[in-house]
């Protein structure tokens, strides 16, 4: 008699160990961000089944997922977390994530389906739009250190600076002739190039304050840009 209760006494801490041990586990993958808890919508497979792979359909049903609130736009496209990126893989990846993600795909599909696809899609095209433009990547790359740069303000421009994009909009506006806006415009070019390999550098050697001021300069020579583009255009 006391040989069977001492077994079931034993069998009751092993139970409670076990359970113990289990919590610790878990709250352990917590902590190092081994989280279990990302599972299939519909069919409630394992987290290995869905994250594997670029994480999109469900290794089990191939129902697609929503997108993934932790992956920033680099992770997305597959690039390196920099400023330089090559604009080519670049194109080449979101037109391979379009053709994986787009709603015109899932037509057929069921809402949650729908809904997902288009969520990806345009969460794709932000990523796209944003990494292909060295001012929008740049700003982007600040955003994930935690820095960004608020509107309407002349952070980082001296006054020299600002002498100068006065009388760049000047001329601008006084040009009459597509030589004198080829002109303006190769000069901008200029500008922005030298911006971008200056951004390039800061962004290196992790000269943050450095690229934030620099982006700052970028964006009146862009909103420059815009303004030639609109002044080509017919009305």
């Amino acid at each position: 008699m006391w040989g069977c209760r001492a077994r079931d006494l034993l069998c009751l801490w092993e139970v409670r160990l076990a359970g113990f041990l289990g919590r610790r586990l878990l709250s352990s993958n917590a902590a190092s961000g081994k989280s279990n808890a990302r599972r299939c919508w519909n069919c409630g497979g394992s987290a290995a089944g869905v994250e594997s792979g670029d994480g999109f359909f469900c290794e089990h049903c191939r129902a697609l997922q929503p997108p993934d609130p932790t992956r920033d736009y680099f992770s997305l496209m597959n690039c390196h977390r920099s400023f330089r990126v090559d604009v080519m893989k670049l194109q080449h990846r979101y037109q391979q994530l379009q053709r994986l993600v787009h709603p015109d795909f899932f037509s057929q599909k069921s809402q949650t389906e729908k809904l997902f696809s288009e969520k990806h899609s345009t969460l794709v095209n932000d990523a796209y739009k944003t990494l292909q433009a060295p001012l929008s990547r740049g700003l982007y790359l600040l955003k994930l250190q935690g820095i960004e740069i608020p509107e309407g303000t002349d952070y980082g421009t001296d006054s020299r600076f600002l002498v100068e994009i006065m009388e760049i909009n000047e001329k601008l506006a006084e040009a009459q002739s597509e030589a004198a806006m080829e002109e303006i415009e190769s000069t901008v070019r200029a500008k922005q190039k030298e911006f971008t390999d200056s951004i390039n550098r800061a962004f290196e050697q992790g000269d943050f304050e450095k690229a934030k001021e620099i982006l700052m300069k970028m964006k009146y020579f862009s909103n420059i840009e815009e303004k030639i583009k609109l002044s080509k255009s017919p009305l």
